[in-house]
């Protein structure tokens, strides 16, 4: 996927369209950077982005999936160069490199981090799309990471993503410190991959 893909938004926009959309984007970004979840409020996003605040409803359906749409935004900004995040000889060096590399920005932007995490495991309805579609992205990005063809796939990419999730709600919500979420996902990493590989196959 590249960086400029419609999450949600299933018809075609016009140039306009889409730069007013990211905008609105950017400026929720903006402010969760500033204040966190509380400080993105609709009205406060047309401000900042200068449109109607009618606008925002016309893209988005509620914060919270606004918020969502910001998180995949913020995960293609920080897995966009995979190759260059996944280094290593080895699946588990490569998976590695890369959760921590997605932890180590998270714990740079804690009210951001924070924001989103709570936007994207809301039980609001409208987030339900945007969020399917951002974990598969990023299901995506830590298969890529993998490499090499992995016994269960499907299912490692699965548990992956629930480390993942876990190790940013231990750093957004649980305040964790950040060397110890890093230490928690190569662990897990390793745990993971090395089941699969020693899982004997199906009959």
């Amino acid at each position: 996927m590249s960086g400029d893909v419609r999450f949600t938004v299933t018809r075609t926009l016009s140039k306009d369209q889409q730069a007013r959309r990211e905008r609105l984007i950017d400026s929720a970004r903006d402010l969760a950077l500033e204040g966190g979840y509380p400080a993105v409020t609709m009205h406060d996003v047309a401000d900042r982005a200068g449109v109607a605040r009618a606008t925002v409803y016309r893209y988005f359906a509620t914060k919270d999936h606004l918020l969502t749409e910001v998180a995949a935004t913020w995960a293609h900004r920080v897995t966009d160069d995979i190759d260059a995040l996944a280094v290593g000889d080895t699946p588990l060096e490569r998976l590695t490199a890369l959760l921590e590399r997605i932890v180590h920005v998270a714990a740079e932007e804690p009210t951001l981090t924070s924001a989103i995490i709570q936007a994207v495991t809301s039980d609001d309805s409208s987030v339900d799309d945007a969020r399917t579609v951002l974990f598969l992205f990023l299901r995506d990005r830590l298969s890529t990471a993998i490499g090499d063809p992995v016994p269960e796939r499907d299912d490692v990419e699965i548990v992956l993503g629930h480390i993942l999730l876990s190790a940013l709600i231990s750093l957004a919500s649980l305040r964790q410190p950040v060397e110890e979420v890093a230490t928690m996902v190569r662990t897990a990493g390793r745990l993971v991959l090395a089941g699969a590989f020693a899982a004997p196959a199906p009959s």
